[in-house]
């Protein structure tokens, strides 16, 4: 007998971010073939399914349960049908997947995740904004803070500001006030610069930018309430100040695999 995974019906796909041509070629594929296609429809463009699977038979999951969704799967499976899973953004990030794939495998039912483009990089895209700076910061932390899902206390917003490196801060604009509150009781200051990216690649993106100082008033200012990835780190400031150091990648004093570095 086969694993569930020798042959796979059910497709994670990430959606990306917004921007319906920001799927992956792979993923626009596999919505073209799909039958039966369920999709978050809280936070999936209705206008991305149109696009890729305009003859599919397509189920919103917003107002469904896990067990209603996974019955969803289940049926297309036994029906023989292709079936696609479409979340937002990139499917491992806050995206809810591994209880719905512990419900497959117990239906010994076989899938594959599909990568998608997530937020955060829409959102360094849209600010023009490299996230790891020589000299600056090499390291990039994804996080969030507590709401109705907990997060460890040892992934406390004020323990990881800590390290000081650049933060992207998902689900939480709607608690920018504790978010800034918190992260001073790290490595950063009130000036230390922050920007806030709502619906990062939609048509109606809004683009809010300051200092740990005034971020919260400029979002609530703007009205904007969710949705929104919190950017946080010296890194921004890359486009005001210019860079502290350039990476040797391109140096041309600098040796490696494919290139012998000119010593002047």
């Amino acid at each position: 007998m086969s694993s569930v995974t020798d042959n796979p019906i059910v497709h994670f796909v990430g959606a990306g971010p917004g921007d319906a041509e920001l799927i992956t070629v792979k993923g626009a594929r596999l919505l073209r073939e799909a039958q039966v296609v369920v999709y978050a429809g809280s936070l999936v463009d209705r206008e991305l399914v149109r696009t890729y699977a305009p003859h599919a038979e397509v189920c919103d999951s917003a107002a469904l349960t896990l067990e209603e969704t996974t019955a969803l799967l289940a049926r297309a499976v036994a029906g023989g049908r292709r079936a696609v899973r479409l979340h937002t953004g990139d499917p491992s990030i806050y995206g809810a997947i591994q209880e719905q794939m512990v419900e497959l495998d117990r239906l010994g039912i076989g899938y594959e995740v599909v990568p998608g483009v997530t937020s955060a990089f829409a959102a360094a895209a849209s600010l023009k904004q490299e996230l790891t700076l020589p000299e600056v910061s090499q390291t990039v932390i994804i996080t969030r803070l507590a709401g109705r899902t907990p997060v460890p206390e040892r992934e406390r917003l004020a323990e990881i500001a800590r390290i000081g490196a650049t933060l992207v801060i998902y689900l939480s604009v709607g608690m920018i006030e504790q978010v800034v509150a918190e992260l001073l009781q790290g490595a950063y200051t009130p000036a230390t610069p922050a920007a806030v990216v709502s619906r990062a690649s939609w048509p109606d993106e809004q683009t809010v930018e300051g200092t740990l100082a005034d971020i919260a008033a400029k979002v609530r200012s703007s009205g904007i309430g969710k949705q929104a990835i919190i950017l946080v780190g010296d890194v921004l400031k890359a486009r005001r100040e210019g860079l502290k150091a350039r990476s040797l990648l391109y140096d041309g004093g600098f040796s490696h695999e494919f290139r012998t570095g000119i010593v002047t």
